[in-house]
């Protein structure tokens, strides 16, 4: 019983470390492939200059149509394959009685194909919408549910402010913020939900650019820069009045937050096997302070410092790799349990156990045994025969 209980800080401890690690391991490889869906050689260009790696609001800073134009022109930016730009702003969605907040952007028909977002149901936002400036629009699959539920919203009306607006499809599941999301073509965005201009020239939230390939995703910043540099008149040395970031920039730096996330987890739960350790260092204090009279017969009969030492290592060493192999089960068990659980409308959490995980727990479970087990190893081998035979 008593080594059952020494191994249960190290069960929970290596338990802990499974499943949170699992978690923040599943939520990353969850983030990355939603980024990946959007396509690796996509180009997002926002305006403002960036300083000392954060975008700086410089005067002026915006992007209009006519950069659009200058960027689509054949052959211009041979690296670039599709430009397609948007306009967005938050709004009140109501249909029926439902009544929620979405974002709204204004799009054109390049937008489906460059942030890969196909239809489910319906049909996208075609160019005769955009010419004739149309009141239809396209759903996120979350926003969908939330405001028609099971009914198929194709051909209903919604209300965008005081405009009513004909859905003509549902977009496809992606899991992520962009099932919230509501499109309408770009013109009506500009033309009647808000007035989109800066000194008389009509402006874009953002311009999302496919590269032709992921190879020629350096050569298109180069020409979408060079671009947009003629575009707003920026002599040589100034800087850029725009940035552009590219979907592998965008998901290095989700993997960075990510993996920090996941150590941070880790250690948060290598605290409980630290007092584990603790608990296995306090019960071989006791384990040599009851059997001090075995010790002193085993030095008697020639027992060296080294066999006393090994002895009682390998003891707490076995303890912890029971508890951490049980720990292990037991974390897999939790992680499965954890798996598909909803923590939000639409948001579902991911869990991965990966063997360097299950190693690295392992690995750590048995290094604090032998560790915390070092000092009551010393204590026993350090007696002294005569006074340990002596003992009561």
């Amino acid at each position: 019983m008593r080594s059952g209980l020494t191994m249960l800080g190290i069960i929970i401890g290596v338990s802990a470390v499974i499943s949170l690690m699992s978690v923040g391991r599943g939520t990353q490889e969850q983030i990355i492939s939603r980024f990946e869906s959007m396509g690796t050689n996509l180009l997002m260009v926002r305006p403002g200059g960036m300083v000392a790696g954060r975008v700086a609001q410089t005067t002026p800073a915006f992007l209009t149509m006519d950069d659009v134009k200058a960027l689509s022109k054949p052959d211009a930016a041979p690296a670039v394959a599709m430009v397609a730009p948007q306009v967005s702003m938050n709004v009140q969605v109501s249909a029926g009685t439902q009544t929620t907040t979405a974002s709204v952007l204004g799009v054109t028909p390049e937008y489906e194909f460059v942030r890969s977002s196909p239809v489910a149901i319906g049909e996208f936002i075609g160019q005769r919408h955009v010419d004739s400036r149309s009141t239809v629009a396209v759903l996120g699959s979350r926003i969908a549910d939330t405001l028609f539920g099971t009914v198929s919203p194709i051909g209903e009306e919604i209300r965008l402010n005081r405009f009513q607006f004909k859905v003509i499809g549902v977009l496809e599941t992606k899991g992520a913020f962009e099932d919230d999301n509501i499109l309408i073509p770009i013109s009506t965005m500009q033309n009647r939900l808000q007035t989109f201009r800066a000194r008389g020239r009509l402006t874009v939230s953002m311009i999302n650019v496919q590269a032709v390939s992921r190879d020629q995703v350096d050569a298109a910043v180069e020409q979408i820069s060079a671009i947009l540099r003629r575009q707003h008149n920026i002599p040589d040395g100034r800087p850029d009045d725009f940035n552009i970031t590219s979907m592998d920039q965008a998901l290095q730096s989700v993997q960075q937050a990510t993996e920090l996330m996941t150590l941070f987890l880790g250690i948060v739960a290598g605290i409980s096997l630290l007092v584990g350790g603790i608990g296995i260092m306090n019960i071989m204090l006791v384990s040599v302070a009851e059997r001090t009279r075995e010790i002193g017969i085993r030095k008697a009969v020639g027992a060296k410092r080294r066999h006393l030492l090994l002895q009682f290592l390998v003891e707490s060493a076995t303890v912890s790799l029971l508890g951490g192999g049980i720990g292990v089960m037991l974390g897999e068990g939790l992680s499965q349990l954890a798996n598909g659980i909803e923590v939000s409308p639409g948001n579902y959490l991911v869990t991965s156990v990966s063997p360097d995980i299950v190693l690295l727990a392992v690995i750590v479970s048995v290094s604090v045994g032998i560790f915390f087990g070092i000092y009551p190893a010393f204590q026993a081998a350090r007696m002294d025969p005569i006074e340990a035979l002596r003992h009561e």
